[in-house]
Formats: structure tokens, C-alpha cells, sequence
């Protein structure tokens, strides 16, 4: 009765170490692969910039020979871009990720937005390109000469006046095809994340934390402020900086608003400081100018007829990972330095 037993135990360990191999074998090669993929791509694209991207490239506008062609409408693009995103995401997402956690109470609106939330963050960029379009850019055809607003009341608003020391600037209303349009659409794009990222930040700090605030006599807000938020700064600053990363390399919703391709000028012609000292007006028009970023000017010059293009693109490419790298390496970085004076 009890015969096949000793002999069928080492067969289960053989299959079970033979079937462990096999798994480790597979994890070892789908690791390894695509390191060596992007190894390759990586090396091509800068094998492809070499001799392209110089001093004279990042300090130079665009221009129609390959060989004057410049980044640095791109780059200021991006920086006026990322600013603007930075400045309503981060508080709002944040502001909402507490909110969320520590004083809505668990009901089915709730629920239902936390649901929404996640669902939000695999929405494609495309779409919320096609919304910030609508929203932002067209403000849903309320203004303009030919708006719903002057149709039904009779009178025209095509923008108001930011203040007499401004020369009567008008700020155009509908935004149109500017910086800010294209800030608040890469806002709504990576909201969600940030929110979701903080929360999981939040969650993460022990309730001991809490109650124990909260035994000594202090009220949720010191609670939350003195305790909790200084306990998932780590979280929450990986978390957004990482979302901006994400921002900084998007197309698709830039290409939907109409960002220009081909553009010789920065946003508010503010390509210095010491033009800021002598027109700091500049940094008022410069929020609803018409931009372009990196990844449009990368865009635009891969579809160029002449093969030269090609090798601006890769050096155009080279400056983009740059950034990218250089803000992961901050996040790492805060992370550590975040997480080094927290003792649970």
C-alpha cells in the first residue's frame, strides 16, 4: 500500500526544480533582452547624433537646412510647458490625494471616484489630447466673434486686458493654440497618477503614526501636516516627478492642440534673462504665445525629406533622454534623502 510514495517524492522535487529553473530561466531572459534592446537602440540613436548635437545646436532656433537647425525653441518650449503643469497639477493632485484619504468619508461617491481615478490613468493621450482641444483650445465655442456667448447676448468677447502697464494686452479668449492650452491638457493627463501615486503614499505611513498624534492632543490638520505628510514625502515626490517625466515625452495630445512644428522664436520672445530685466511683460504673454516642445520638434524633423534631418532628430532624441534621466535621478534621489530620516 504504501510502495510508490518513496518513489514518487523525488520525482515531484525533480519536476518542481526543473520547472523553478525553467521559470528563472525565462524572468532571467525577459530581463536581459530588453536591456540589451534598448542597449542597441540607445547606441544607434547616439551613434546617430555625433558630430550633430553641439553647443550651436542647443543654443540655436529651428531652421530649414539640417545644419543650422536648433533645439532651443524646444527646449524653452518645454520648460514654459512643464512649468505651467507642474504649478496646477501638483497642488491639486496632492490637495485631492488628502482629501481622499484622510477625510472623505468611504461612501459610494467616493468609491465611485477612486474607481474613476484608476480607470483615468490608462486613458490613451490621445484622448485628452482631443479633450484639451474642445475644453482649452475651442473653450467649447463660447468665444469669438462667431461664439454661442455672442450670438446669444449680442456682443463679442474675444479676450480681456491683463493691465495698462502691459501695453492693453489682450489675453485671447478662446486660449487658442498657446503654452497655456497645452500646460492645462498635460495637467489633466497626468492628474490622475499623481493622485493616485499620493494616495498610495498616504496609505503607506503607519496608523500607529496617526493615533498616536492624535493621543497627545493634536488635530487631524497637525496630524496630517506635521506627521503624515513629512512621512510620504518620498512617495508622493517619486510619484510626480515621474508623472512629469511622462509629460515631458508625450506627443500625441501636442500634435492633437496644433502645437507648431517649425517655430524661430521662445514663447513671449523671453530666450534670456537680461530680456526679462528690460520686458518683464514678456512673462505675462509668454503663458498664451504659441509654443512648440521637444517631442514636436522631434516629430517634425523625422518626417523632413532630407536624410540629414535624421541625424538632428537623434541628437533632438539625446537631449530629450538627458532630461528624462536627470529628473528620475532627482526623484531617486529625493527618495533617499526623504526616506533617510524616517525610523518606524
Amino acid at each position: 500500500m504504501s510502495g510508490p510514495e518513496p518513489t514518487s517524492k523525488p520525482k515531484l522535487r525533480a519536476s518542481g526544480k526543473k520547472d523553478s529553473w525553467l521559470f528563472a530561466f525565462v524572468c532571467w531572459l525577459a530581463t536581459w533582452s530588453s536591456v540589451v534592446v534598448l542597449i542597441v537602440l540607445l547606441g544607434a540613436v547616439t551613434y546617430q547624433a555625433v558630430g550633430w548635437l553641439d553647443w550651436q545646436f542647443l543654443t540655436s532656433f529651428d531652421s530649414r537646412r539640417p545644419e543650422k537647425a536648433g533645439i532651443l525653441s524646444g527646449i524653452l518650449g518645454t520648460v514654459w510647458l512643464i512649468g505651467l503643469t507642474g504649478l496646477f497639477s501638483v497642488p491639486i493632485g496632492i490637495g485631492a490625494a488628502i482629501y481622499l484619504e484622510e477625510y472623505a468619508p468611504d461612501t459610494f461617491l467616493t468609491r465611485m471616484i477612486r474607481t474613476n481615478l484608476a480607470n483615468l490613468a490608462g486613458v490613451p493621450s490621445i484622448v485628452y489630447g482631443i479633450l484639451g482641444l474642445t475644453a482649452f483650445v475651442r473653450m467649447f465655442g463660447l468665444f469669438g466673434p462667431e461664439g454661442y456667448l455672442s450670438r446669444a447676448l449680442g456682443i463679442s468677447i474675444e479676450g480681456f486686458f491683463w493691465s495698462e502697464h502691459y501695453n492693453g494686452y489682450l489675453i485671447p479668449l478662446p486660449f487658442g493654440r498657446v503654452v497655456m492650452a497645452g500646460a492645462m491638457t498635460l495637467t489633466l493627463l497626468i492628474l490622475p497618477v499623481i493622485i493616485i501615486a499620493s494616495q498610495e503614499a498616504l496609505r503607506g505611513v503607519p496608523p500607529s503614526i496617526r493615533h498616536a498624534s492624535l493621543a497627545l492632543g493634536a488635530t487631524r490638520w497637525q496630524t496630517i501636516w506635521y506627521q503624515v505628510l513629512p512621512a510620504s514625502i518620498p512617495g508622493i515626490m517619486t510619484g510626480v516627478i515621474l508623472s512629469i517625466s511622462r509629460a515631458i515625452g508625450e506627443t500625441a495630445p501636442l500634435v492633437m492642440l496644433g502645437a507648431m512644428t517649425f517655430v524661430y522664436f521662445a514663447p513671449g520672445d523671453v530666450d534670456s534673462l537680461s530680456y526679462v530685466a528690460e520686458h518683464p511683460e514678456g512673462l505675462v504673454k509668454a503663458p498664451f504665445d504659441t509654443f512648440t516642445a521637444i517631442p514636436i520638434q522631434i516629430f517634425n524633423w523625422v518626417r523632413q525629406a532630407k536624410a540629414e534631418f535624421k541625424n538632428v532628430a537623434a541628437a533632438g532624441i539625446v537631449v530629450l533622454l538627458f532630461i528624462l534621466l536627470l529628473l528620475n535621478a532627482v526623484a531617486v534621489y529625493l527618495r533617499y534623502r526623504s526616506s533617510r530620516h524616517l525610523h518606524w
